[in-house]
Formats: structure tokens, sequence, C-alpha cells
């Protein structure tokens, strides 16, 4: 048995206010807009005396991190949640002197607008579907310099496909007893996570661009398997969105098993199935371009919503 017998010392350390539920109504005019957040932030810098010490004097309370991130939601304004995000890491890190860099995780829930008589109503919302889009935003201050990075996203983007995908020609060992399948359905509730090169960004539109190409190629692709469909996918983001450096997808793979109705003397002719949560296979890839800009601390998490 190996002893280790080295210097205990403090390692890597941070800590924040997670999950503000933000909702910020706008009343400029009587037809109403809503936006709906999860907000988390997170601070890096010199708080080893809080640790080793218990010594507070260089914390700022989580409290009055909570407190920035509901007064900026008017102050700035979350018309852009990524322009609200930098807001508030640019404040946590320019004006909080033992702040070193700052997170800011940010999911937003769709709301869209009850239809009556026909039209739009100006005040009242349903919540629309699973979907969620996320945005992680980090500041980092180093000397006089200071960086930036800026990761917009989704997650639980539920989306079938009930023909045009296969897997077959895989390898097998004693244990494989999957037959292959020429013909199946293909289903994942997709993350997609995208970091962009600056931030001079039209935030919404690349969005909303980027969440329609994923779908399309979804769809129209011939899939061979799930991984040849998520390196597709992200080799159409970034063909189309030159502001893009990289992308990362995660996809579960829903299995949709073929339920067996012979026994019954009935045909199922890929018809019938049983969806079975778990387990599931998991699929994760990135694709990147080989001149992208440094990722930096971009990509480190803080509450898992990355």
């Amino acid at each position: 048995m190996t002893e280790l017998t080295g210097k205990i010392v403090l390692g890597p350390h941070r800590y924040g206010k997670a999950e503000n539920r933000v909702v910020r109504i706008v009343r400029d005019t009587d037809r109403h807009e809503i936006r709906d957040l999860n907000v988390s932030s997170c601070l890096h810098g010199n708080f080893d005396a809080a640790h080793l010490e218990g010594d507070q004097g260089t914390v700022l309370p989580t409290d009055s991190q909570k407190q920035t991130i509901y007064s900026y939601a008017k102050e700035k304004g979350v018309e852009f949640v990524e322009e609200y995000g930098l807001a508030l890491a640019r404040h946590f890190v320019d004006d909080v002197e033992p702040v070193r860099s700052a997170r800011i995780e940010i999911e937003e829930y769709a709301w869209e607008r009850v239809v009556v008589d026909g039209a739009e109503h100006d005040h009242t919302w349903t919540r629309k579907g699973s979907e969620v889009r996320t945005a992680a935003i980090t500041v980092e201050r180093t000397g006089t310099d200071r960086r930036e990075w800026v990761v917009g996203g989704l997650k639980d983007l539920v989306v079938l496909k009930s023909t045009g995908s296969e897997f077959q020609g895989f390898l097998t060992d004693p244990y494989t007893v999957l037959e292959p399948a020429e013909d199946r359905i293909m289903a994942t509730s997709l993350q997609a996570h995208w970091r962009f090169a600056s931030t001079d960004v039209d935030w919404d539109t690349v969005y909303t661009g980027v969440r329609a190409t994923l779908l399309e190629v979804f769809a129209n692709l011939h899939s061979k398997a799930l991984q040849q469909s998520l390196y597709e996918m992200g080799r159409a983001v970034l063909e189309r969105y030159p502001s893009i450096a990289e992308i990362r997808l995660s996809a579960p793979n829903k299995h949709h098993f073929l339920y067996d109705l012979a026994r019954f003397g009935v045909e199922n002719a890929g018809e019938v199935f049983h969806a079975d949560d778990r387990p599931y296979g998991l699929i994760q890839a990135s694709v990147l371009r080989e001149d992208a800009p440094d990722a930096g601390i971009a990509w480190e998490p803080y509450t898992g919503a990355m």
C-alpha cells in the first residue's frame, strides 16, 4: 500500500449563488414581454483565508451576488441573456477586488403567447415544451488584462425520427446479442453548447439559426450511427456560423424496441415499439476549427448545467 506523506494544502476553490430564479416582465407598452431565467454566479479569487482561517474579509456574500443578479435584470435588462451575463461577470471581476474570474450560468425557459379569438394575447403565456436555452459567460482578469468567453447552448431538446437511421456492421464479442438494424427509430434529448470566438455577436439570431441547423441535419441525414449524426450536425453549424469556434454535443440514445406481436398472430411491420428509458447509450462529440482561439476556462463548469 502506498503511503503519502506530502504537505496538505488547499486546492482549487470557488463559491457563488446558484439557481436564482429571475422573471423579468417588460411593461413599456400594453404588450408585455417575459424572460424567465435561472441564473447562477461563481467567483474565483483570493479566498484562501476563508478556508484556512475562517476569515471572510475577502468574501463577497452569496446574498450580495443574488441581489446584484436581480437588480441587474432591471438596470442592464435581459433582452439578450448573453449581454446580461457579460454585464454581471464584468461587474464582479472589475468592481470586487479579490475576484479574479467570474462565471455566470443562465438557463432560459421559453413561453409562448396564449391565442384568444385568433390573436396573440398581450400579457398571457403558456410554458413552451421542455427545451431550455443555456448560456455560460466567463470573465477572467490577470493584472490589467481581461479575457472573456461566451458559450451558448440548449438542452432537453427532445427529437425523434421514425426512419432514416440504421446501426449495423458493429464490432461484436462473446457478449453481443444486439441484432443489426437496417431501419430504426432514432430519438434523443439533445444537448449542444457552442463557444463563440468573440462577444460581437447577434445572439438571438445565431441561437435560432444554430437550433434550426441542428434539427435540419438530424432530420435530413440518413444516419448510420448517432455518432455520425452528431459530427455532421456540428460541422454544419460551424460552416454556417463563422462566429462559432467549437461546438460540443451530448445525446442519450432514447431506445425504441420493436414489440413482439407475433406471439398473438399480429404482424408488426415497424409500427408498435416499446420505449425504454434506461439503460441508454450516451454519445458525446465535439467539433472545432483548427484555428479556434484558446478556450481557457470557458468550459469549466459550476452547477453542472453545462
